[in-house]
């Protein structure tokens, strides 16, 4: 705590400041200030129907590039299923075991398809074993997608 003399020459008396709630309010605000800033990069989503994102006569409306198109790799119980858009295909277990021939070459036809696409998720469900998550991920990265990303449960 600080203190504050104060009195005349003859007579002193000190005063206790506490400071301890204004520096529990700066500690707040300078938390405040961090969680915040991240808000500050966010940019504007551009709507049609908006002023800001209407669009003239002129302008057709572009379909999205071919590297855009969702890609899952599902590790199951009965073997593997590859999703690319709305389209699935299953490869079955081969005598109890991943037929992981059968996957890498379902991947790199799609990698024929869509040669610029990179990235690719790799569900797997809970109860199976890790193994089946780095073969599965090996696979995709012979094919040739190298930006995996990883989850787990609720494949449908």
């Amino acid at each position: 705590m600080a203190q504050i003399e104060e009195g005349s020459n003859d007579r002193r008396s000190t005063v206790d400041l506490n400071i301890v709630p204004f520096i529990d309010l700066m500690s707040v605000c300078i938390i405040f200030l961090l969680i915040t800033a991240v808000w500050t990069q966010v940019s504007m989503i551009q709507i049609g129907s908006s002023i800001y994102g209407k669009k003239t006569a002129q302008e057709s409306v572009q379909p999205p590039p071919r590297a855009e198109i969702p890609f899952r790799l599902d590790v199951l119980n009965e073997g593997y299923r590859v999703v690319v858009g709305r389209s699935s295909s299953s490869i079955p277990k081969l005598n109890g075991e991943y037929n992981w021939l059968a996957l890498l070459t379902e991947l790199k036809k799609v990698k024929e398809l869509y040669p610029e696409k990179v990235d690719a998720v790799i569900t797997v469900l809970d109860e199976l074993p890790y193994e089946s998550l780095v073969n599965g991920m090996d696979a995709l990265l012979s094919a040739g997608f190298p930006e995996i990303s990883v989850a787990t449960s609720g494949v449908e």
